[in-house]
Order: structure tokens, then C-alpha cells, then sequence
């Protein structure tokens, strides 16, 4: 058996996956947020508000998505 020492490009490769994990995570949560939110059946402006609450959430889960996905390709292609 061959054991291999784990190279700080393993750790970049499973840190970036782990990072889009916790991103795609937060994306579910938005759809679940903003689903229960529609079949609520609210007014308009509790909608807005709603929806003013969940946007953040949503940028910023698609931002880790994103960078957990860089970190990745970047592992890839310096291993």
C-alpha cells in the first residue's frame, strides 16, 4: 500500500468543495425561504420584504459557490 502525504493543493481541492458545499446549502435555503413565502399568500409588501431578506443570502451563497469552484480549479491545476 502506497501512502500518500496530503499537499496543500488536496487541502485547496476539498477546501473549495466544501466552501461550494456551504454555498449550495445557502441556495437552498433561499428556494425553501422564498417558496414558503409564496404559498403564504401574502400582501405585496410583505412579499418585498420577504424578498429584501432573502436576496443577501442568495448573493452571498452564489458568492461562495463561486469561489469554492475557483479554489477547486485552481487545486486542479497546480496539483
Amino acid at each position: 500500500m502506497d501512502e500518500r502525504d496530503t499537499s496543500v493543493f488536496d487541502l485547496l481541492i476539498w477546501g473549495g468543495a466544501s466552501l461550494s458545499f456551504i454555498g449550495l446549502l445557502g441556495l437552498v435555503w433561499c428556494i425553501i425561504y422564498v417558496a414558503r413565502a409564496r404559498r403564504a399568500q401574502l400582501s405585496d409588501e410583505d412579499m418585498r420584504v420577504r424578498l429584501r431578506t432573502a436576496l443577501p443570502m442568495n448573493l452571498g451563497a452564489l458568492f461562495l459557490s463561486v469561489i469554492g469552484l475557483m479554489l477547486v480549479i485552481l487545486g486542479i491545476f497546480l496539483a
